[in-house]
This record gives C-alpha cells, structure tokens and sequence, in this order.
C-alpha cells in the first residue's frame, strides 16, 4: 500500500514539473524573444553610418585631428577613413574601368565613415553632433540615412510595444497555468492536510512539506527549461552563427535568471495560497469542492 502511494506522489510531481516546465519554456522563449529584439535593433541602429564628406586636397593633419576629435566622444562605435584613392582603386576593380582614364581626375570625395552607438542613432541627436561636426571646414557635407533611421525606429518602437505587450499577457497566463497545476497537486491531499490540523499540527508545520516540494517543483523545472532553451540556442548558431550577436551574454543571463525566479515564486505563492485555502475550509467544504 504504501509503495502504491509513493509511486502515485512520484507520478503527481513528475506531472507537475513537466507542467511547470514547458509553461517556463513558453515565457522563457517570450523574454528572449523580447530581449533579442532589442539585440537586433542595437545591431541594425549601430550599422546606419554618419559619413563625414572631406573637402577636395584636405591636408593629412586635418583629417588626423577631425579623427581623433570624433573618436573621443561618446556617441563614436567606430570609425573609419576613406581616402579618394582607396574609393578609385574600389570603384575601378567593381565596373573595371578607371574613369581618371576619360575624366582625367579623381572624381571621388574623401570621407570618414561613423557608426553610431544605438542611442545615438537618431534624428534629434544627430541634429546637435552635425552642428558642432561642421565647425571644421574641412568637412564639406554630412549625410546620413534620416529617412531609413527614422523608419527604423519607428518600427522597433512598434515592434517592442506588441512584444513586451505578449511578454506581459504571456505572464499572467504563465501563472494561471501554474496556478491550476500546483491547486490540483494540493487538491487530491486535501484531507491529509485536514487530518493533520484534527490532530494538533500547526499551519506552518502543515505546510512546510508541501512548501519545499513545490519548491523543489519550481528549482527543477526551471532547470529543465533553461537546460532545453541552452540547447536549441545552440543547436541553431550552430548552423546559423551570424545570428550569435542575439544571443549576448548578458542577455542570456537574463532570461536564465528571469525562468528561475519566476519558476521559484510562482510554484512557492500558488503552493502557498492553495494550502491556506484548503486549511480555512470545514471538513463538509471538503467533498463539495
């Protein structure tokens, strides 16, 4: 009888924590999604460049000083110079023609390539870089993409609005879903834990055993939903590696963190409210419910 009982616990929390698990998984994968989306609009904003027009016969030192001017501030990722002949040598090995040939001078401007830290990456902050930019007059003309980063940024405000918005709808149904699986683990002991207070035990005492099983539950199919997400990252940067810079460390760390906790308190509060419901309620209640 008592090998009976054992294995149905057995059954009830193999139950449960599978349960549990692939509800994780599904706002594990949510917060990923939501924190990889912004991976990627960092990755496509930081790739929009400023470029910085050089006036014809600009002297080396001047370049060299508009350079380290540029690298110096705060909204500078990279940078990089591109001088009239490295445009010719380009431009002539891509249509195979030299037009210096027909022209009989070098038509291409010099110019230094900026990309921009994501924060910067827009209209009402580049306003104020290309003023103080065009104090030196050396630099003729500053272009970059307005419209497309306009475009961009717009999109991904939209983009991000919808995500965390399912990222929220995601968590109270996450709940909801773990709630229903931990109430029905409690409900089926339901007169154990009214048997247990007849005889004088403690609320407390009552529900520590319950508590650290559904403890347990939470530790391990948090474990089980990180382990499974781990993997199919891996198992897709392994052929598609491009994408690795979705997958930062950080955010990473995040998302296993966020699984974690979220898999510990929800599994800890609805073990804890369904326990304290079923103790407050009369014997009679019990066979009604």
């Amino acid at each position: 009888m008592k090998q009976k009982k054992k294995r149905t616990i057995d059954i009830q929390f193999v139950t449960a924590t599978i349960s549990t698990s692939l509800v994780l998984l599904l706002l594990g994968a949510v917060v990923l999604v939501v924190l990889s989306a912004q991976s990627l609009s960092n990755h496509v904003r930081e790739n929009l460049t400023l470029s910085l027009l050089l006036n014809d016969e600009v002297a080396q030192k001047d370049v060299d000083r508009i350079i380290t001017y540029v690298n110096a501030q705060s909204y500078t990722k990279e940078i990089q110079y591109i001088s009239k002949e490295d445009i010719l040598a380009e431009q002539t090995e891509s249509m195979g023609l030299d037009p210096t040939e027909f022209l009989g001078y070098n038509p291409y401007t010099a110019s230094i390539e900026v990309k921009l830290k994501a924060a910067y990456a827009n209209s009402d902050s580049i306003a104020p870089i290309k003023n103080r930019l065009m104090r030196y007059t050396q630099i003729r003309e500053i272009s970059y993409p307005s419209e497309l980063m306009d475009n961009v940024n717009d999109n991904i405000r939209k983009i991000s609005a919808v995500l965390l918005s399912l990222a929220l709808a995601l968590s109270l149904i996450s709940f909801a879903l773990i709630n229903n699986t931990i109430k029905l683990t409690i409900y089926s002991q339901r007169f154990l834990l009214h048997t247990m207070k007849l005889v004088g035990a403690s609320w407390a005492f009552i529900r520590k055993p319950f508590l650290l099983r559904n403890l347990a539950i939470g530790i391990v199919s948090g474990v089980l939903a990180n382990g499974i997400m781990a993997g199919s990252i891996m198992l897709l940067l392994r052929y598609e590696p491009q994408m690795s810079y979705l997958f930062t460390s950080s955010t990473l760390s995040i998302v296993g963190a966020t699984v974690m906790a979220v898999g510990i308190l929800i599994t800890w509060v609805c073990a804890y409210i369904s326990i304290n419901r079923f103790l407050k309620m009369k014997a009679g209640d019990l066979y009604y419910i």
